[in-house]
Parts: structure tokens; C-alpha cells; sequence
């Protein structure tokens, strides 16, 4: 016990540069356990190290800077892909890099530090044996605020290292990516009980490994070693341009850009393709409205296929205020619109200015070309189309809001993302991007059809397998059918209600484990 003691206290002496860096370190490990590095074993590195430094905090003060390092670390080397956005148009948007590759990751942080200031003020946030669920009861409290704060921003979730593989990730159809970041924090954590009292550790460490040990058999059971059946009838093309996002909305290329999206649709293979899939913003015009181009893309299906393709919408009733959504459509092929879908989650400063009267004031426009604010839809949304199982429509990052995915009371029979990862470059983001629409896939047991202007593009079966798929950077088409869904999961069931017991028993024990044990009375 005293070699345990000693070096918790030798911990607790790192200070100044040292200890910022310490944390620092251990945040940058946290990221590489997650998509797209995964080198998992490194969890249990990052998160026994921070519960280690909270051990040795002394004050709340200290408690805050050391969560506050290891979020700065965690969110710079999982954000800086931001950044990729900036370059697009570097002489308008240039001047914003440092503080989207520093200053959003150092705003972020104070939810981590405010998260350890919290664990190491529950009554077992600093013995060995409490601080595992201290820590995972606060850091997934904090993950849930950043994820419905401010519109929310759920993004590279610690839960997501669960996507290292198929059979990992079947879990998330149980208790849903918030249960999983309980998990993954509490037995990431749990190393430092052997720091404690043994009796103590024994039994956290053996809990864990039981926890580990019957999901793992609960997921290979469920997971089944044949490809999920596919529906009859239905073929999908998906289409990847790969179009620089430089050149996307130069005037002068928009034919030639439209040429492509219909060049790949109707490439070798095409005869057997009943629904083609284009991405977000396929084309850089208003296509809705366009007839004589709309119905060059009508010639492109037969029958009751569809052309189900991301573009810009604008308002065309000249009663009504002038305005433009993110959309998706359904045209059939007599040309006509089957349905239409509009982005209801958009994203702050790409697609619209928050507080526009002030941030005018300092210059700064959204990313996405055009002075006007892209307007919301009214929100989730299942469509019935022709030939095809009701479909949820997903635009863009809509695909990482686990509580958004679906319309209440109208389950569909698959989930569609039509996206636009080029503005990333090849970064993570859309590595990360991917693993998190997949994620919700598993969740729903509902099959994944995501087409990207640049990578990835993919189908994905109903327990987050990849059926078929066009990696980032790469122009073709991804042909496939569509996997049949599965029953409404247990998550779906009771939402996030499984993982809030979780969290609850998180909280629960932390609490238990600071009590003392009461002494017996002897009795004359």
C-alpha cells in the first residue's frame, strides 16, 4: 500500500508545465483510442492517467486545469479538422484557423474541467475505488450538455471507441451511445482501484470483466454470420463526385459538374439500378425548380425508381419571404418531386450566422457561399416513396444526434444520409463522420444507405456492417441493395432510459464506496 500511496503522491507533485502537458498528453491518447486511429488501449491509458491526477489534486482549482488539459488535448487532435473548412476560401476565412484549431477546443474544455471539478467534489471522487464512477458519471454528464448545449455538438463521443469492430459496436442497440460512454469511462478508469484497498479492487476489476466478458457473448450471439437478407426488387447506385469543394460553386463548372453526377449514374451497370442516390448539394443550381434539368435526371430511372439526391432549395412563391434550405428529393421518373426534405439541424456558422445582428458587426459570413441563412426544417421526418420501405432522410452531421434520427411513433424501414464530407479534406472528420452514422444504424437495427460528395460513401446493414463501400477522396459509384431491418432494438425501446440506470448506478456506487464501514457494538 505505501508503493501505491507513493505514487499517487508522486502524481500529485507534478506541477506548472509538467502537469499541463501531463494532461495534455493523456487527452491526445483519448483520440487516438477513437475513430479513425483506434488504438483502444489506449482508453484505459488516458483515463486511468486522468483519474490518477484528480487522486492527486489538492484543490478544485487544480481538479478544473487538470480536466481542462486533457479536454484542450482530447478536442484539438479530435477537431482539427475543422480547420480543413477554413482553407476552402483561405483569404476570406484564413484569419479563423487558430481559433477554430485552438480557441473552440479550449471553450470545450471547460466542460472537462468543470466535469473533474464535479468528480473530485462527489464523496468518492478521490479514493481509488470511487474515482472510476466519479468520473464517468460527470464526463458523460458533461458529454451530454455538449451534446444539446447550444444547439448541441455530440461529436467523437468517448462511446464511439466501441466502432473499433463489428462485434464491439453491438452493445449500442442495448443502451445507445450515451451507455456506452458509461461504460467505456468507468472501466477505462477502473486500473487505479488496484491503488486501494484490495478486497475493493478485486471486486470493481472482476465486475468489469464480467460486464466485458457477458456483452461480449450477448453481441456474438447476436451478431449472425450470414449477410442480412435484401429486399427484392431494389438496387441502389450511389454516387461519389468527389468534387473540390473550391471548385463546387464556380459558375463556370456547374454544367460540368452536372455532367458528372449524370456520366457516374449512368456508368457500366446501370440497367440493373432501380434507385440512384446523389449526394448533399449534388448539383450547384436550384434543381427543384428547374424542369429542363430535372428531367435529364428523370431519364436516368425507370419505372418506379427514383433519383434521391441532395440540392438547394429556394422559396418560389413570390408571396412569400425569400428563402433557401439544405434539401433532399425524390424525383420519379416522369420528372416529377415525390417528396421533399428539408434540414431541420443546421450547422452554426456554416450554414447559418447564431445572433446574426452582432457577429455582423465584426465581418464574419457562413462558410456555405451566399448571403442569406439557410432556414430549418420542421424536423425528423419518414417518407413513404415508391418501391422502397419508408426512409428516414438524414442531411450531413444530422446522422450524429442520436435522439434525431427518427420521427417519433413513425419508425422507418431504413435511414438515408446524403452529405458533403469535401469540405474536410482527408482528415479524420470524415472518418469520424462515418463511424458515428454506422453507430446509429446498430442503435436503430435499421440499415444505412450514405452517399457523399467525397468519401464515404457506403451501405451499412442493420448491425453496422459494411456491405459495400467507396473510401474518402474517391470518385465512382457504390452499387448495392438494401438490407432488410431488423425489430425495433431494446434501445429504441427505451431510449436512453438504460443508460441513464447506468449512469444512476455510476453515481450510486461512487457515492457507496466513500462510506465507512460501521462498527459493531459488542452487547453484555
Amino acid at each position: 500500500m505505501a508503493q501505491r500511496s507513493a505514487l499517487i503522491e508522486r502524481i500529485a507533485s507534478v506541477a506548472g508545465w509538467r502537469r499541463a502537458t501531463l494532461g495534455f498528453l493523456l487527452g491526445i491518447a483519448a483520440t487516438l483510442a477513437l475513430p479513425p486511429v483506434h488504438l483502444v488501449p489506449l482508453i484505459w491509458v488516458a483515463f486511468s492517467g486522468l483519474a490518477l491526477m484528480l487522486a492527486g489534486a489538492a484543490t478544485r482549482r487544480r481538479a478544473f486545469w487538470d480536466g481542462w488539459w486533457f479536454g484542450f488535448g482530447f478536442f484539438t487532435t479530435g477537431l482539427y479538422w475543422m480547420s480543413e473548412a477554413m482553407l476552402v476560401d483561405p483569404l476570406q476565412f484564413g484569419w479563423l484557423i487558430p481559433f477554430s484549431l485552438f480557441g473552440f477546443p479550449a471553450f470545450l474544455g471547460v466542460f472537462t474541467g468543470a466535469a473533474m471539478v464535479a468528480a473530485v467534489a462527489l464523496p468518492g471522487g478521490r479514493s481509488p475505488t470511487g474515482s472510476p464512477f466519479a468520473i464517468a458519471v460527470t464526463w458523460v454528464a458533461a458529454e451530454w450538455i455538449r451534446g444539446h448545449i447550444l444547439t448541441g455538438f455530440p461529436w467523437n463521443l468517448v462511446g464511439y471507441v466501441w466502432t473499433a469492430s463489428t462485434l464491439s459496436l453491438q452493445p449500442a442497440s442495448l443502451i445507445g451511445v450515451y451507455g456506452l460512454c458509461v461504460l467505456t469511462v468507468w472501466l477505462a478508469a477502473s486500473p487505479v482501484a488496484l491503488l486501494g484497498p484490495r478486497r475493493p479492487a478485486l471486486l470493481l476489476l472482476g465486475s468489469g470483466a464480467a460486464i466485458v466478458l457477458g456483452l461480449a457473448t450477448w453481441s456474438w450471439l447476436r451478431l449472425p454470420s450470414t449477410p442480412v437478407a435484401e429486399l427484392p426488387g431494389v438496387r441502389f447506385r450511389l454516387v461519389q463526385a468527389a468534387i473540390d469543394q473550391k471548385l463546387k460553386w464556380q459558375t463556370d463548372l456547374r454544367e460540368q459538374i452536372f455532367a458528372r453526377h449524370l456520366q457516374l449514374s449512368s456508368a457500366a451497370g446501370a440497367e440493373a439500378i432501380t434507385h440512384l442516390v446523389w449526394p448533399e448539394a449534388a448539383v450547384p443550381f436550384f434543381l427543384a425548380d428547374d424542369a429542363p434539368r430535372r428531367e435529364l435526371v428523370s431519364r436516368l430511372v425507370h419505372g418506379d425508381g427514383l433519383v434521391l439526391a441532395g440540392i438547394i432549395r429556394r422559396e418560389t412563391d413570390p408571396a412569400r419571404p425569400f428563402a433557401v434550405w439544405n434539401s433532399f428529393i425524390a424525383i420519379d421518373a416522369q420528372g416529377m418531386a415525390r417528396a421533399v426534405y428539408d434540414k431541420h439541424h443546421l450547422v452554426p456558422f456554416g450554414e447559418y450566422i447564431p445572433l446574426r445582428g452582432l457577429v455582423d458587426l465584426i465581418g464574419l459570413q457562413k462558410l456555405v457561399p451566399g448571403p442569406i441563412d439557410f432556414s430549418p426544417g420542421p424536423g425528423p421526418r419518414t417518407l413513404a416513396l415508391p418501391g422502397l420501405p419508408p426512409v428516414s432522410p438524414l442531411i450531413c452531421y444530422e446522422a450524429i444526434f442520436p435522439a434525431e434520427v427518427v420521427a417519433a411513433g413513425a419508425r422507418p424501414g431504413w435511414l438515408l444520409t446524403v452529405t458533403n464530407d469535401a469540405w474536410f479534406g482527408n482528415s479524420s472528420g470524415p472518418y469520424q463522420h462515418f463511424q458515428m452514422a454506422r453507430t446509429r444504424a446498430v442503435e436503430h437495427g435499421l440499415p444505412l444507405v450514405r452517399s457523399a460528395n467525397s468519401g464515404i460513401s457506403g451501405i451499412v446493414d442493420p448491425y453496422g456492417r459494411v456491405v459495400a463501400r467507396l473510401g474518402l477522396g474517391a470518385a465512382g459509384v457504390v452499387d448495392g441493395g438494401l438490407p432488410a431491418a431488423l425489430p425495433e432494438t431494446i434501445y429504441i425501446h427505451y431510449g436512453n432510459g438504460l443508460a441513464l440506470g447506468l449512469w444512476l448506478a455510476a453515481l450510486v456506487c461512487s457515492l457507496g464506496v466513500s462510506r465507512k464501514p460501521r462498527t459493531k457494538r459488542l452487547r453484555l
